[in-house]
């Protein structure tokens, strides 16, 4: 899942699968299991395909750790013009779209996005492959799995970067520690341009080591890219494969159109098309009953938001439930008990007016955010805040095992390294060549041939320029000191490492531990040095946006090259796609921050008491920003002290999680809150986006158990389409707004509270 119920800042990708199944590391027998499909469908066409599909995967197992054998033939050169140029639109999408949903939410999709990528670049490219002559080299031709891998890894690539542009960046502007983003862009393209091509140098030499030096060893099992080279594999042969993939991006198709669509429109008719504001109803029904505005001011709704219907259907109900389950907690229980006893206070935002007692609870503007007069939203920021970094560094201290067996597969990796290159100069390194000694059953054999793989000449030169580059960068545009620059270069290596291979055996990529621990060293460095509160902010936020950057883009690779390990897919040729669609993601990353900035200034105005969009992450660091760099203690006295509890909690619960339900009470994990979603909650005052959730998880719960041989074919791929579908939706919106045809100008408000 690459998934963020870690979530601020960390990617989503799906907890169910994409058919073929995702892999099942189990611990008998370590192989993958792709079980036939289940008779119940009765539609002709699922029914055939699912016949087809039976005689090619009649109930068959494989080595995880072995690439697959029964791939179809193809031309030698797959780094063509057709697959770049098909995955970079794709990743591009992605990249665009993220933008709209981590501003609105805090959660981000990779654009491997359950494999749609793939089953986009296969649809697209199959197509033109059938349509232009072969004879004509650029885009005609034969079309095969190895080519779809490099159209997706072209995807994966240019469809990242962006989380820093929904947390960091947004943070540094309403602190006023930058100037516009149209002033600054250059200066933030050179920074994520340093960073992400230091995750892309960095994530190369690591494929050797995490997928064949130590992948059997540790159990890196990689499970989502896994499942999308079994996705490629499995639309490439033959009739089977090329009805399912049809079918799958027919539901893409319509459930993308119809996001887009009803994202585009509705923003003429909110109060009608989008959100449905019952209580608000009830209070003009019942003649301006201030009961029901009561509730209305917590946010309590409806919103027909497709992304999340969508991402609920692809993290299951445990997920969403406990999403939706830490917002009554947190706006229905909590929060008007702080209101209640005087602990909190709205802003009466209907004053003088019929709608006299609508109350803004959710502000975190500066008049907001202070200890004496806090509002309900800042003082459950922090036990939100602090709930997901203990949750995600428990996580990290009980896979303390496989972390210290990664460091040690390392410290031999380095010996092994400098034995070889002693015996190269003539000498015989004894102690380099007993500690680098490695069992052969351990060894994972490559897929790659030597001269497809990606020589030390090619990387190594390039990281170390780009290390450089990112000292430079960080030191002559934003006056960071090179000890600091280090110092985030360090940090970047460390949580790099730490993060792939989590990603590698949790399918968890650890963003949030990431970002906030980055956050709290350099906080601790810059009061050592005694800057002012300002310039600390500004280097904290910087340092922290550096290091997410490289794990996040570094950990995205390696994935491409575990997809690419299983399919042959030549890893030099892989490499150069990576680094292609790294190109557009520089660019294109802060350039949707930048339209979405201009359309909706509230996003960086830390004066604003409402906005439409919700900026959790932006919350979260600057909140984490503000409390490592100032010298007093800007939390509120009893939201500290619930904060440690409620973290405690949380970390007692993970705890449980992973000691108690086992055996015979295994079953009972499927029941146990998600932690970091409850704390995701308390930050993210909007609670529509939860019921949204429930909505969708149930919905595919009850698809699934009716119809799972229909859902297997559309599920997935009907969910990542809502999903891309409202994020594009949102840049078309933007666009509209900028150029004043939009919603604000032409919309009507009927229906939403206040009406305005």
């Amino acid at each position: 899942m690459s998934m963020n119920p870690e979530v601020l800042d960390v990617n989503v990708e799906p907890m169910g699968n994409i058919n073929p199944k995702v892999p099942a590391n189990t611990e008998k027998d370590n192989t993958f299991n792709t079980p036939a499909f289940n008779n119940d469908d009765k539609e002709f066409e699922v029914e055939r395909v699912k016949s087809l599909d039976d005689e090619h995967h009649d109930d068959f197992t494989l080595d995880p750790f072995k690439p697959f054998d029964d791939l179809p033939d193809e031309r030698k050169n797959i780094l063509t013009i057709r697959a770049l140029f098909v995955g970079l639109c794709c990743g591009a999408l992605v990249n665009a779209s993220n933008v709209y949903l981590g501003l609105k939410t805090g959660w981000t999709f990779t654009a491997n996005l359950f494999a749609t990528q793939a089953i986009a670049g296969f649809a697209i490219i199959k197509f033109i492959s059938k349509a232009v002559p072969e004879t004509f080299p650029i885009l005609g031709g034969g079309f095969g799995p190895r080519e779809n891998n490099i159209c997706q890894t072209a995807a994966m690539a240019s469809g990242g970067l962006s989380s820093v542009f929904v947390s960091a960046f947004p943070a540094m502007y309403q602190l006023n520690l930058l100037d516009t983003p149209k002033a600054d862009y250059w200066k933030i393209v050179s920074l994520t341009a340093v960073s992400g091509y230091f995750g892309y140098f960095f994530a190369t030499p690591m494929r050797k080591f995490f997928i064949v030096y130590v992948a059997r060893e540790l159990r890196l099992i990689f499970p989502t890219p896994s499942a999308t080279a079994m996705t490629i594999r499995s639309m490439h042969q033959a009739v089977t494969g090329e009805a399912m993939a049809k079918m799958k991006m027919t539901g893409l198709s319509i459930a993308f159109a119809f996001a887009l669509v009803l994202r585009v429109v509705s923003q003429y008719a909110v109060g009608i098309l989008w959100d449905w504001h019952f209580f608000t109803w009830f209070f003009i029904w019942g003649k301006y009953n201030n009961a029901a505005l009561a509730v209305e001011s917590w946010g309590w709704y409806l919103e027909w938001t497709p992304a999340f219907i969508g991402s609920g259907m692809l993290v299951g109900l445990n997920v969403s439930l406990s999403f939706f389950f830490g917002s009554v907690i947190a706006w229905g229980i909590i929060g008007p008990a702080l209101v209640h006893n005087n602990m909190a206070w709205g802003i009466n935002y209907g004053e003088g007016t019929k709608w006299d007692g609508y109350y803004i609870f959710s502000s975190l503007s500066l008049k907001a955010c202070n200890k004496d007069w806090p509002s309900p939203r800042y003082w459950l920021l922090w036990p939100g805040v602090l709930l997901m970094v203990v949750v995600s560094f428990t996580e990290l201290a009980l896979q303390w095992k496989i972390l210290w067996f990664g460091w040690k597969a390392l410290y031999r990796g380095i010996a092994a390294g400098v034995y070889a290159l002693g015996e190269a100069c003539g000498k015989e390194l004894q102690f380099f060549k007993k500690v680098g000694a490695q069992a052969e059953e351990d060894l994972v054999e490559d897929s790659a041939a030597p001269h497809e793989l990606v020589k030390l000449w090619m990387w190594f030169p390039g990281l170390l320029l780009s290390i450089i580059c990112i000292c430079v960068v960080l030191g002559v545009e934003f006056d960071m000191p090179i000890g600091m620059s280090l110092l985030s270069v360090f940090l970047a290596f460390f949580f790099s490492f730490i993060a792939i291979q989590c990603t590698g055996v949790t399918d968890i990529t650890p963003l949030t531990a990431a970002s906030k621990a980055s956050q709290i060293i350099l906080g601790g460095a810059t009061k050592g040095s005694h800057w002012d509160i300002k310039h600390a902010q500004k280097l904290n936020l910087l340092g922290g946006a550096m290091c997410s950057m490289g794990a996040n883009q570094s950990t995205d690779l390696v994935c491409d090259f575990r997809t690419g390990f299983l399919l042959r897919t030549p890893p030099n040729q892989q490499w150069l796609a990576q680094g292609l669609g790294t190109i557009v993601a520089v660019f294109l990353a802060p350039a949707m921050f930048q339209l979405f900035a201009t359309a909706y200034p509230c996003i960086i105005d830390a004066t604003a008491d409402t906005c439409v969009f919700a900026i959790p992450s932006v919350s979260a660091w600057r909140a984490t920003a503000v409390a490592v760099t100032d010298p007093t203690f800007p939390i509120p006295r009893t939201s500290g002290i619930f904060a440690i509890v409620f973290s405690i909690f949380g970390s007692i619960m993970v705890i449980i999680r992973h000691y108690v339900w086992v055996g015979r009470l295994e079953w009972v994990k499927a029941y146990h809150p998600n932690m970091m979603c409850i704390g995701l909650a308390f930050v993210l005052a909007q609670t529509q986006y939860g019921t949204a959730m429930v909505i969708g998880s149930g919905a595919a719960a009850i698809w699934n158990k009716r119809n799972p041989a229909n859902f297997d074919i559309y599920g997935y791929a009907v969910a990542a389409g809502l999903i891309a579908g409202e994020g594009i939706g949102g840049v078309i919106n933007a666009v509209f707004q900028i150029a004043n045809i939009g919603g604000s100008r032409y919309g009507t408000m009927a229906g939403c509270p206040v009406e305005c």
